[in-house]
């Protein structure tokens, strides 16, 4: 899954952290990290193509946002994982009280 490779980066999620919290400019988020605007503007390329992030044009500035479209899909996989992982649980409970001495 590209979206999981592309948080795998801790730049990269501060950035969807940031996202998250109000759409921005990418000179707004250089100004949130020590790093060069080529090095954000790379940042984005990734989190785009993962279907993460988007942006649109107003005049001549770029705007970033979150795209729900990507966070839904990444959010429906780890909601299935989750919902694997209780249902083990479940089943493991269930057979060690069907084993226990009554």
């Amino acid at each position: 899954m590209q979206s999981l490779a592309a948080i795998a980066d801790p730049t990269r999620r501060r950035i969807v952290e940031l996202l998250a919290v109000r759409e921005r400019t990418a000179g707004q988020l250089v100004d949130e990290f020590d790093m060069s605007a080529p090095a954000i503007s790379q940042h984005l390329k990734v989190l785009k193509e993962a279907g993460l992030v988007s942006d649109r044009q107003e005049g001549a500035r770029r705007i970033y946002y979150i795209d729900p479209h990507g966070l839904g899909e990444l959010r429906r996989w780890l909601d299935g994982f989750w919902d694997e992982a209780l249902l083990a649980f479940k089943a493991e409970v269930e057979t060690k009280n069907s084993d226990a001495p009554r």
